[in-house]
């Protein structure tokens, strides 16, 4: 309660930060905002051009145009969201070293301005894949209602594994190197880009190991299918995201005081 106290006392500060950086990060730029649209569009386009044909024929619930886009962007979307989120995490002390030398205020706010960010960029694109799915005729209906408490877990798996790093980043230089390495396979072990049918049964038993792979197997459930998905697999991530935030918030208390010394 105490730590929510103090972020809510600093609530000013959070917005005008997050504000503050939206700005920054496309001013004087002739496109703006689009530029956070453009950079995952790319990404789509290359990954259906290349594996659309392929992947197609891999979805036999899908008989219907545009399905591999709706499923690689409900998968690739949200994957961004996850790794922008934690990146900016485990950096945004680093970061703001100077800030933090000068000025007295509860470094968590740090944090919660990193994952703000995030949100605020994921839901531009996100909004614009709204748009597509309703124009193309593909909006799962009222089922889209179950992509709340989805992107919650989400958002607290980020949150935890993001503040967890971005403390130990802080102590330990290579924990942010080391990370960037391990998303290049977590991404790949991730089905994203291909359904998890494809694999042989021992690597699908491998894959569900992956706290993403529920997660983006959920958000594809709803937006491709149609329909509710599997909530009990949803429990062990919920609980791995929880786990990590209060980790992540312990550490904090711990050594919030000896980070400004390491920076």
């Amino acid at each position: 309660m105490k730590t929510i106290r103090a972020l809510w006392g600093y609530r000013g500060f959070i917005t005008g930060s997050v504000n503050r950086e939206f700005q920054a990060n496309y001013k004087n730029s002739i496109l703006g905002a689009t530029w956070s649209v453009i950079r995952p569009l790319t990404l789509i386009v290359v990954y259906t051009v290349v594996f659309s044909q392929v992947m197609q024929a891999k979805l036999p619930t899908l008989g219907k145009e545009y399905a591999y886009s709706v499923y690689l962007c409900a998968g690739l979307l949200t994957w961004n969201y996850f790794v922008e989120a934690v990146n900016r995490g485990q950096n945004i002390f680093l970061e703001n070293a100077n800030l933090l030398k000068k000025v007295n205020f509860p470094v968590l706010t740090l944090s919660v301005i990193a994952m703000a960010n995030a949100m605020v960029s994921f839901g531009i694109i996100f909004g614009l894949f709204l748009i597509f799915l309703v124009a193309t005729a593909s909006f799962p209906g009222l089922v889209f209602v179950a992509i709340f408490p989805v992107l919650l877990i989400q958002t607290l798996l980020a949150f935890g594994l993001g503040l967890t790093l971005g403390i130990l980043n802080v102590f330990f230089r290579d924990v942010g190197q080391l990370f960037g390495v391990v998303l290049q396979f977590w991404f790949w072990l991730t089905p994203i880009v291909y359904p998890a049918s494809i694999l042989p049964v021992w690597a699908q038993q491998l894959i569900t190991y992956n706290p993403m792979t529920s997660i983006a197997t959920a958000y594809q459930t709803i937006l491709v299918n149609a329909q509710m998905p599997d909530w009990r697999s949803l429990w062990p991530v919920t609980l791995l995201a929880i786990t990590l935030c209060v980790l992540g918030l312990r550490i904090y208390h711990k050594h919030a005081s000896e980070m400004v010394d390491e920076l």
